[in-house]
């Protein structure tokens, strides 16, 4: 169990955090008590070499290992995580589905709430989660395109004295979706937007599982990863998708998947035969392995919502092998899913969504929003922005929310906000679109989006609705795997269901489609909206949320550290700005 391993990699290396909460208690500073145990991690940020496609690159990861240790803990317990940045530039890290309540300070999006872990300096980390948070998150970083290379998995258990609301499984195992890219992938990033005003960012040569791309991948058919299972048991695998600009499916050849879970929430069990699952999403299925003893492939490849006419994306086939345990006669290759969809299958993926249903039960109740208090209509869109350089005037890639496609400030958002800085950001990013059209028509006006940085503020305890129309603008209308952080939501894609949606905290704005959501302001901070494809993020999909303090006791915890701010290095600003 490769993954097993790596946790004891990052766990209990305790003497840093002791003096770190006796410094805290001697300050009289310690103003939340710990619920539930304490877990403390090393994560050292550091390059390695590692061989992938018949070639060997260096490249960042946390504890040299790909993908990163998994935190494993229990429900109520809290986490400490001391970031050591070893590497050759800064680094910040997400803890990506985790509420942080109260706790902006540690949610980690540069630009947002700190800035990077400079070189050869550190910073701790304090990961809250939320008290009904359950399930499987994750982590990784959220500077640049590093999360590529530097992420992993955070698994939630029931509290001690409870149990999963499913009989229990026999085992588990966790298992990463990634991308994997030859090259660097943040000069390959930077090389592409400095190309010139229309070019793309990378596509990935290939798709890992546990690290590893599969026996169809060049010179990869000796290490693919590999599952020893018992015949009639159960397996929970935790799946998390950390590529970087692709939705995919998964399937396993000959066995049904039961999903029970996704982004640490429970959902009503039901049965498939293959998933679909965005970046930033999570999700928990049970297996049953009730198959002939033999060796099946569970293999996943991207769902591309796009225009079936665009030809730039990474059509590879990702494997890994079930491989059963006992006597009998090996099979000359895996056999392979033949119902896992192809790569433009949109009906089918949209159905596969329409089936989530949360538990809704007394252990794991639903509390939808019903007296609404603010409202938000926002269209997600590509487009271009106007740019001038020595007197010529050019067009530049652009994303937006409700036309403002957001420009990184020199300070962080939190930083500013909490300080009471001016000029650093604007309140008025807007409820609506700037006008109303045919949004998913043909008749497309030009010249609709500016870059600014503009946030939406809060007060406490609002109940807020959102509506977030998909767009044809470019015409190149695709799906939008949304991500808020420091919250979950109820939504439902076929409208809105009152009574047993689906609590997320990443979801898809369906191709030139809506999806509606709601949840209750009451987590004060800062949090960042953005959408989970890099290459989107990149250009200026996302926007800001300021939530209000309200009580004493339900406003944001005081600042115990931060880190310096340096000056941002061109090389690293990935968002251009293009007008002044």
């Amino acid at each position: 169990m490769q993954q097993s391993r790596k946790e004891a990699m990052g766990s209990k290396k305790m003497g840093f955090f002791l003096k770190l909460l006796v410094l805290v208690l001697m300050s009289g500073m310690l103003v939340c008590s710990v619920q539930g145990d304490a877990h403390y991690y090393d994560f050292v940020l550091k390059k390695s070499n590692f061989t992938r496609l018949c070639s060997t690159k260096s490249m960042l990861t946390v504890n040299e290992s790909f993908p990163g240790p998994v935190i494993r803990i229990h429900r109520g317990d809290t986490v400490y995580v001391n970031v050591q940045n070893e590497g050759d530039y800064g680094v910040t890290i997400h803890w990506h589905g985790v509420e942080q309540t109260r706790n902006p300070w540690s949610d980690g999006p540069e630009y947002i709430t700190q800035c990077s872990i400079q070189p050869r300096t550190n910073f701790t980390y304090e990961v809250i989660l939320g008290k009904d948070q359950e399930g499987t998150l994750w982590w990784h970083a959220h500077s640049n395109w590093t999360r590529a290379t530097v992420h992993g998995a955070i698994v939630v258990l029931p509290a001690e004295g409870t149990t999963y609301p499913y009989p229990k499984p026999d085992a588990e195992e966790v298992i990463v979706l990634a991308s994997w890219f030859k090259g660097d992938v943040n000069l390959l990033v930077q090389e592409a937007l400095l190309q010139n005003s229309t070019s793309s960012t990378p596509v990935s040569d290939a798709y890992t599982i546990n690290g590893q791309p599969g026996d169809f991948a060049a010179c990869s058919n000796g290490t693919t990863y590999r599952l020893l299972v018992d015949y009639g048991k159960t397996y929970l695998l935790r799946i998390v998708n950390a590529i970087m600009n692709s939705e995919t499916f998964f399937a396993i050849s000959g066995h049904n998947l039961t999903v029970v879970g996704t982004d640490g929430t429970y959902t009503k069990p039901f049965v498939t035969s293959f998933i679909m699952i965005t970046p930033g999403q999570t999700m928990d299925v049970l297996v049953t392995m009730d198959q002939a003893p033999s060796y099946y492939y569970m293999a996943a490849r991207q769902f591309v919502s796009e225009n079936p006419e665009v030809p730039d994306f990474d059509d590879s086939n990702v494997t890994a092998i079930i491989q059963y345990r006992g006597n009998y006669t090996p099979p000359a290759a895996p056999s392979f899913p033949a119902n896992l969809p192809a790569y433009h299958q949109l009906e089918v993926a949209y159905s596969f969504l329409s089936q989530f249903r949360s538990l809704a039960s007394p252990e794991h109740p639903v509390n939808v929003p019903l007296d609404i208090t603010t409202r938000m209509y926002i269209t997600v869109a590509m487009n271009s922005v106007v740019y001038e350089d020595e007197g010529t005037t050019g067009t530049y890639i652009a994303s937006s929310l409700n036309n403002i496609s957001f420009l990184n400030p020199e300070m962080d958002v939190l930083q500013a906000y909490y300080r009471h800085v001016g000029g650093v950001y604007t309140t008025d990013f807007p409820d609506h679109p700037s006008y109303y059209f045919n949004f998913t028509g043909y008749d497309m006006p030009s010249d609709v989006t500016m870059q600014a940085t503009k946030v939406k503020v809060l007060n406490y305890n609002e109940s807020v609705e959102i509506i977030f129309q998909g767009t044809n603008l470019q015409y190149t209308p695709e799906d939008h795997p949304l991500h808020l952080h420091g919250y979950t939501f109820y939504t439902d894609p076929q409208g809105f269901n009152l009574v047993d949606p689906p609590e997320r905290n990443t979801v898809t704005v369906p191709q030139n489609g809506w999806v509606a959501l709601r949840f209750v302001a009451n987590n004060p901070g800062v949090w960042l909206w953005h959408c989970h494809l890099d290459r989107h993020l990149t250009w200026g999909m996302d926007t800001v949320f300021i939530v209000k303090d309200g009580t004493p006791e339900t406003s944001i915890l005081p600042l115990l550290h931060t880190c310096r701010h340096a000056k941002i290095h061109p090389q690293l600003c990935w968002k251009i700005s293009v007008i002044q």
